[in-house]
């Protein structure tokens, strides 16, 4: 597996909790999730550093998306 690609897995099961708190009564807490993720994805945008890419670089490789799978 490689770094982007659990970076991406990340994001998808915090936005799926965030979504499951804010329904289950817990607004607070997924409104604070959400507006983290809001956060990390504007500011990937405008500098091209995300924190969490940059954490999983350090433990997983960096994917390579010119290779064909054969």
């Amino acid at each position: 597996m490689c770094s982007e690609r659990m970076q991406r897995i990340l994001m998808a099961i915090v936005i799926g909790i965030m979504i499951f708190l804010f329904n289950s009564g817990y607004m607070l807490i997924g409104n604070i999730i959400g507006a983290v993720v809001i956060f990390m994805i504007t500011a990937w945008a405008f500098t091209n550093f995300c924190p969490s890419i940059w954490i999983f670089g350090k433990f997983f490789k960096k994917c390579d998306w010119d290779k064909k799978s054969e």
